[in-house]
């Protein structure tokens, strides 16, 4: 865990000063009424800490390790059922009460970061994951282990802490970057957490991946609290009660069209990526191809290019601007996903080229709409990052289920169609409303299509207005 460094240390050129609106004069100097805060790490809005790209990288991993926890068990249901003595049907309800679980946390906890201390928040989440894994690794009732479950997801929301954090601390020019580097620690955790479980199954008992996780997480919980700085909430927020918070969540979606926006793109795009991955496996498994589970199992790591290329699609959304990035990425995706529906059933090849064309421009997306969302208000970045994360959810839900059922009653090439409706949906919404439109303006091109970047928000009293990025803008 990299400690941030004070204005008045010496520090490397990428470093910049946060001009964030969290101020808080009197400084806290306990947590949790007890325990003492380091002095090093207490927030003075005198002397703020420093950003730097080590942070980012610091948060990568934490995301990585607790993202990791979500995918732990879908690799490991056989051996969970021998070990429970249940059938496959028995322990199949588990990955549901892991993404219930998580799903309720990003609606009822992950708003908290605009309302608490990040840190404290962080830590007590961290503590409740960890035991709670602990409970994981020893129980042998099935019933308490789907509870613990749903718990240990409902508190693994460390990195949709992060996220907000890192997108309102990072320069603008600068913030697509920012991010990228922490996706793609949590898309890392996405991916290999499966891997990671399968292994060590294979050689150990299945109970040992969640003592691995339990350490892991005991490890990452003292880095938290030798390391990480105490971030304020944002003064804005400061009278903002709880049950406001999902007031203030549905006003964003209803009465902000950047939110709107963003949340029915969010949908499609996830839509797309769900039912992309799980009707290939389909796909694969059948005719003409007649794969077995680990050749299947090794286009993940076509996945993992794209999740690779993370920080150079961050690079791109910051010079292009997050608008202009998404446009070109879609249409992208849309011609890749074209050479799916023509071609993917009659060659190999067609799959591969559409499955690393796919998981990159996809990376691109995935900057790209967060730093649009963030843009609508820094005060509000964790309320609309649990928009933004359960429109994902939903758009999942949505691909898994109708991508399944097109496959199985038309086909492949009808199921890949599907999701070229999908992306020239998404197209089509983008369109609907320009880059540089002032906030209250649903549709049209007002300001033009300027390349802008990032736009940066500032809070006044709770209210705010947008300016313009310290990108350089030139004419489209």
């Amino acid at each position: 865990m990299y400690l941030p460094k004070r204005p008045d240390e010496k520090s490397s050129g990428c470093d910049v000063v946060s001009t964030d609106a969290i101020a808080e004069v009197n400084q806290q100097t306990t947590e949790f009424y007890f325990l003492p805060i380091p002095s090093r790490l207490r927030y003075d809005p005198e002397n703020p800490f420093r950003f730097s790209y080590k942070m980012l990288v610091s948060y990568a991993i934490v995301g990585f390790i607790i993202t990791a926890n979500l995918y732990y068990c879908q690799p490991l249901l056989i051996q969970m059922s021998k070990s429970f003595q249940v059938s496959y049907e028995g322990v199949s309800r588990i990955p549901t009460f892991v993404q219930a679980g998580h799903a309720s946390g990003l609606l009822l906890i992950c708003p908290l970061g605009d309302l608490v201390h990040r840190r404290q928040l962080i830590l007590a989440l961290l503590l409740m994951t960890t035991f709670l894994t602990l409970g994981l690794a020893v129980t042998s009732n099935l019933h308490l282990f789907e509870a613990l479950s749903f718990l240990s997801a409902a508190t693994s929301l460390t990195p949709q802490i992060l996220v907000p954090l890192a997108a309102d601390l990072a320069p603008p020019a600068q913030s697509g970057f920012a991010f990228s580097i922490v996706l793609t620690g949590i898309m890392l955790g996405v991916l290999l957490g499966r891997v990671m479980a399968g292994l060590i199954a294979q050689f150990l008992a299945w109970r040992v991946v969640y003592y691995t996780s339990f350490g892991l997480q005991c490890l990452i919980l003292v880095c938290i609290y030798l390391f990480f700085p105490d971030y304020p909430p944002h003064r804005a927020n400061n009278e903002l009660a709880y049950w406001e918070v999902f007031w203030t969540m549905g006003k964003y979606i209803v009465t902000e069209p950047l939110v709107m926006q963003i949340v029915i793109i969010n949908l499609g795009a996830a839509a797309c990526f769900a039912n992309y991955w799980v009707t290939l496996t389909f796909l694969l498994g059948g005719a003409p191809y007649f794969y077995s589970t680990l050749v299947i199992g090794l286009f993940g790591l076509l996945g993992m290019a794209g999740v690779m290329a993370g920080p150079i699609c961050g690079r791109i959304v910051d010079k292009m601007g997050p608008w202009h990035a998404l446009l070109a990425a879609t249409f992208m995706l849309l011609l890749f996903q074209a050479v799916h529906t023509g071609a993917a059933g009659i060659h190999i090849s067609a799959v591969i080229i559409s499955c690393f064309g796919s998981d990159l421009f996809q990376q691109i997306q995935n900057v790209a709409l967060p730093n649009l969302i963030f843009s609508v208000s820094s005060s509000a970045a964790s309320r609309l990052n649990a928009i933004y994360m359960i429109s994902y959810y939903v758009g999942q839900m949505i691909g898994t289920s109708v991508g399944t059922k097109v496959f199985v009653r038309y086909g492949w090439r009808a199921s890949a169609a599907l999701g070229m409706a999908w992306y020239a949906m998404q197209i089509v919404v983008i369109l609907i409303r320009g880059p540089n439109c002032r906030r209250y303006i649903w549709f049209g091109y007002e300001g033009g299509t300027r390349f802008r970047g990032r736009q940066q928000t500032v809070d006044f009293a709770g209210d705010h207005s947008t300016i313009a990025s310290e990108s350089e803008e030139t004419q489209c």
